[in-house]
């Protein structure tokens, strides 16, 4: 139902009386939505002389393009880096509830593990399209073991590793294959780590910075050899310095190869990073900027004890905090960006004519109330239904 005739006489679906996020503005427009795809009403009107076979009113609210996060651990006690028989249920649990929090597609992430949790985790977390049942996979985000030791944060240090003299070889032995990977986090300081990006970045799989103590000039060469992200920008690396920044120097450096824009993860929470570095990273390279959840499986659960990978994290309190920027400029993070950065942005991240219909609507407060993926209501608050 995607092209052809039969996108043709599938039913055109006008969303109506709406703020549609397009270019960068909130615009007082109608969507228009067939066969799962943002329509051109122009070309509706007066090439196929057809109006809507159905309206829905949207009350004033904003529909912006379905969220993507590239950084997700697990949630609703779900834990990506425990291996299980049945791995597929928890990752279709947690794609289902995420729904509700307005992601359209997300990159289920695996903190450093024993080789025997990729062996069997991996091929159990394929690439598949959102719909009713949750959101899209878009493929397997790996953070680790290839990281610092002295950066390595919440990841268990006998589970490290640096790369061998062979280390592509050394990372398909590590991981078991590549097959339904997306994005690897890596420390760029490791020896051989800029051999391993260009073949990385020759199969079409993102390559990160982070749990790294790289000074900048190792960092651009990491950009040079292809990588595009940092991964959670200031956590598990150096601090910024005036005589040298580190990675986060990234984000103004001249050395960065022509046309290359880097992007950079950050948990705006308010308490991974203070806003006021949030809003530095911001105005520095706001282009850049992805939000990321960087969700534990405690997601939805509440305090207690709970797992990351190998060890237990204690979970007190959950607090969320706006980090000052414009609410078009938020939402692109969550949306535009992430599809940039994984060159999807042809059919994600975007509510341009062609693009998939993956759009969330939302209040003025930014609360969700409906979710809809290829263009079909997948979520609804309850209150807004009728």
């Amino acid at each position: 139902m995607r092209g052809g005739q039969g996108a043709a006489r599938a039913p055109v679906i006008q969303f109506t009386n709406c703020r549609i996020l397009r270019g960068g503005a909130l615009l007082r427009e109608d969507l228009w939505v067939r066969g799962g795809r943002i329509l051109d009403p122009e070309k509706l009107f007066f090439e196929e002389r057809r109006v809507a076979d159905e309206q829905r009113d949207c009350g004033g609210c904003i529909l912006a393009p379905g969220f993507i996060d590239v950084q997700i651990n697990g949630g609703f006690g779900v834990d990506f880096s425990q291996a299980s028989e049945d791995v597929g249920s928890g990752v279709a649990l947690v794609a289902r509830r995420i729904l509700s929090h307005g992601v359209t597609s997300f990159c289920p992430t695996l903190v450093t593990s024993p080789l025997e949790v990729y062996h069997k985790v991996l091929p159990q977390i394929p690439v598949k399209s959102g719909g009713p049942h949750g959101a899209g996979v878009l493929g397997v985000h790996l953070e680790g073991p290839f990281i610092s030791r002295e950066k390595r944060g919440a990841h268990p240090e006998a589970h490290l590793r640096s790369f061998e003299a062979d280390a592509f070889q050394d990372v398909l032995a590590t991981y078991g294959g590549l097959d339904n990977v997306r994005i690897v986090t890596l420390a760029p300081e490791l020896g051989h780590s800029h051999e391993v990006i260009r073949a990385l970045t020759a199969l079409g799989i993102c390559v990160s910075l982070g749990h790294s103590v790289a000074d900048l000039g190792t960092a651009e060469e990491a950009v040079q050899s292809g990588a595009t992200f940092i991964t959670h920008l200031f956590n598990a690396m150096l601090p910024f310095h005036h005589r040298d920044p580190g990675i986060v120097g990234l984000l103004t450096s001249d050395q960065l190869p022509t046309g290359r824009r880097i992007f950079y993860g950050m948990i705006a929470d308010g308490i991974h990073t203070n806003p006021a570095a949030l809003r530095i990273a911001h105005r520095a390279h706001p282009k850049g900027l992805v939000l990321v959840t960087d969700a534990v499986p405690a997601l939805g659960l509440g305090n207690g004890r709970h797992t990351l990978g190998q060890q237990e994290v204690e979970v007190d309190g959950l607090t969320a905090y706006v980090a000052g920027c414009s609410v078009e400029s938020a939402l692109e993070a969550a949306s535009l960006h992430p599809a940039q950065l994984l060159g999807l942005e042809k059919r994600k991240g975007t509510l341009d004519f062609g693009a998939d219909a993956d759009f969330v609507v939302l209040d003025d407060s930014l609360h969700v109330r409906a979710t809809y993926i290829s263009g079909e209501l997948v979520w609804q608050a309850e209150e807004a239904r009728p």
